[in-house]
């Protein structure tokens, strides 16, 4: 293979698009592992440390607030300098940090290491939704979105069974080396691949960069302290200074003809309508996510096994949902679907609730398969809309803004599950799925409200 700097307008020739899509689905597989693979691991790293489980946390914690805070500006610098280039730094970072990991000395040493991992794993997730669409044609753009969506699924499930597999044979090093030959591999495929895409020539903000860190950092912050600390005081000023460097952000961002934080694309009525039906729908999802382990686990009684067992029929609907509805998105018009699945999401929620305790774990299973098929409906169109209601020399920071969207979405469902549980005076399923519910049809209003206000022009 040759490296060609053409730059392809829809889509790249056979073999290069599937060879370029198999690069990026190995970074994304990577990234997502490692956000979740180590919650198996940390109590054989607290043993072999001498550390507390509380410090060992830290281990998870770094690599998701560097995701986080990295997002946003890594997805402008790609508009930059190139997608290309971003996920190729990204492997690299990514791959050195995991050995920098497997051989720290000390738990100092191994957060550090998932700091600089988490960066990596920020550059191969702020564009991977950017490269998507300049690798794949329009007519199969909703297919290229599913096929990402199902790769996220699938690594989401098998997180915690490859770990245990992992673990059961040699030492938590090998869960940061089996990252080497894959990185390897995607930098091979990806060097001579990955499509070049128009620059938009603009200086790196680093000012904006350092504002984005502090808004963030400080927001997902704060939403994990809700509910896990009793020190208010020390949240509100999380929540100060994170609004503070939010507003200063927004405001600079007025002036600039390419913003780190795309406000241009915010103004645009069905983009940010996508935007917040997103944040919506994650943030029911991670209700759900965060309080069914605890109802399975504590109040029902079942052992983790048997309780991650009963979680796993939600992403795997998800991941076999998911190509269809990039079809149905590519074939007909992506936007009544977005409502649909939410509303399907929705029931979902609440038949875990309306179903009879007493008919067995099958209707908990029925429950959680409707719940993932509804979310793959939503998702797989409703991405696509984000990304072609943006222009195309703005992918980079639609797909950026599409990651940190989701992540919004998941902490504070997470922090919202956590408040709700810890003022109950009992662990309170109904009170949980319907507040979730009624996210999920929030997002589905806004969806249904954007898709008709677009249908009759009134929006563009």
């Amino acid at each position: 293979m040759t490296k060609s700097p053409v730059i392809h307008e829809d889509g790249l020739p056979q073999p290069q698009r599937a060879l370029a899509f198999l690069t990026i689905s190995l970074a994304v597989m990577m990234a997502v592992l490692d956000g979740s693979i180590m919650n198996v691991a940390l109590p054989t790293i607290a043993h072999d440390q001498h550390v507390s489980p509380a410090h060992a946390i830290w281990v998870v914690t770094a690599y998701q607030l560097a995701v986080v805070v990295a997002l946003l500006p890594l997805a402008a610098l790609g508009e930059a300098i190139g997608f290309r280039k971003i996920n190729l730094a990204g492997l690299v970072v990514f791959c050195a940090a995991s050995i920098l990991c497997a051989y720290s000395p000390t738990i100092e040493m191994l957060t550090f290491a998932r700091l600089l991992q988490g960066l990596g794993g920020a550059a191969l997730m702020s564009i991977n939704a950017a490269l998507v669409r300049h690798i794949m044609p329009i007519n199969q753009l909703g297919k290229g979105i599913s096929r990402v969506a199902m790769v996220v699924a699938i690594s989401a499930a098998a997180g915690p069974s490859i770990a245990s597999a992992i673990l059961a044979v040699s030492s938590w090093h090998w869960l940061f080396l089996i990252n080497v030959p894959l990185s390897i591999a995607a930098f091979g495929m990806g060097y001579f691949t990955l499509p070049h895409n128009k620059l938009n020539q603009t200086r790196f903000d680093y000012g904006s960069a350092l504002l984005n860190v502090l808004s963030f950092g400080f927001l997902i912050s704060a939403l994990g302290s809700i509910g896990t600390s009793n020190n208010t005081m020390l949240i509100a000023g999380q929540f100060t200074i994170a609004i503070i460097a939010g507003i200063l952000l927004a405001r600079r961002q007025l002036s600039r003809p390419n913003p780190l934080l795309p406000i241009d694309l915010l103004k645009r009525p069905v983009f940010a309508g996508s935007i917040i039906s997103s944040i919506c729908g994650f943030n029911a999802q991670f209700i759900a996510f965060v309080s069914l382990p605890f109802f399975f686990h504590d109040v029902i009684g079942y052992s983790a096994v048997k309780t991650g067992l009963l979680l796993t029929p939600w992403p795997v609907a998800t991941a076999l949902t998911a190509p269809l509805a990039g079809k149905l998105a590519d074939k007909y018009s992506a936007a009544p679907f977005t409502a649909i699945g939410m509303t399907i999401f929705a029931i979902g929620l609440c038949a875990t609730v309306w179903l009879p305790s007493d008919a067995g774990n099958y209707t908990v299973i029925i429950a959680l398969m409707i719940c993932g098929a509804g979310f793959a409906l939503f998702q797989t169109p409703n991405n696509r809309i984000m990304l072609t209601s943006a222009p195309r020399e703005r992918s980079g920071a639609a797909s950026g803004l599409l990651s940190t969207a989701r992540l919004l979405g998941q902490s504070s469902g997470a922090a919202l599950a956590a408040i709700l549980i810890s003022y109950s005076t009992s662990f309170n399923l109904g009170l949980l799925m319907y507040t979730a519910a009624g996210f999920a049809l929030f997002s589905a209003c806004t969806s249904a409200i954007r898709n008709r206000a677009w249908q009759v022009g009134i929006i563009s």
